[in-house]
């Protein structure tokens, strides 16, 4: 068998030999390697090598301009699952369907319907009291409040120019040209069931 050279195969020559351990890695050597290996220790353990970029090194000659990542974006904390409201206005709606069967069944009059539930993740608009989610509450608010502004701006510009009157005062609607064919002969035969005179006696 080959053997390298100051080795041995049951190690007693590495035993035999001094070894000293190393100040930086700890591992252990000979006097003789050691000395040669604790400036090369050194110098590789306390230099701080930089993270490799291969974004940059893929840009590096190109025209491109180096992309900056954007720092991840906290997550928003999760609303707080409101489970047992939903579980107990399933019971609620359960219990009442059965009451109603019940009722129903026994020929009895009809028990009053349970309150409606108010979920509290929706927003109440102040407009109109809806309630809507949150992406839903924005685009409706705005809109909700344009259309308050475009009701108490007509009622203003009314109620001055016709002394307050109410503005619901309808126009009479239009006959239209099919419509006028038809009343002709609905007179028409009116006129056609009374008896005539002189044709009584045919």
């Amino acid at each position: 068998m080959s053997q390298r050279p100051g080795k041995e195969l049951n190690g007693t020559s590495a035993q035999s030999q001094d070894l000293a351990p190393c100040t930086t890695c700890g591992r252990h050597f000979a006097q003789d390697v050691l000395l040669r290996h604790d400036p090369i220790c050194k110098k590789v353990f306390n230099k701080k090598r930089k993270p490799f970029s291969s974004v940059k090194q893929r840009l590096q000659g190109t025209e491109i301009t180096t992309v900056k990542k954007q720092p991840p974006q906290k997550k928003q904390p999760g609303k707080k699952s409101n489970w047992r409201q939903h579980h107990e206005d399933f019971i609620n709606t359960i219990q009442s369907a059965k009451r109603v069967t019940k009722a129903l069944k026994e020929g009895h009059p009809l028990p009053p319907p349970p309150p409606p539930s108010i979920n509290p993740n929706y927003i109440q608009c102040p407009h109109c009291s809806r309630r809507f989610n949150e992406a839903a509450a924005q685009r409706h608010m705005k809109f909700c409040e344009e259309q308050a502004a475009h009701r108490a701006f007509a009622a203003k510009t009314t109620g001055h120019a016709l002394g307050k009157q109410p503005v619901t005062q309808r126009k009479p609607p239009t006959l239209t040209t099919a419509v006028l064919p038809l009343q002709k002969r609905v007179q028409e035969g009116a006129n056609t069931d009374k008896p005539r005179p002189g044709k009584e006696f045919m």
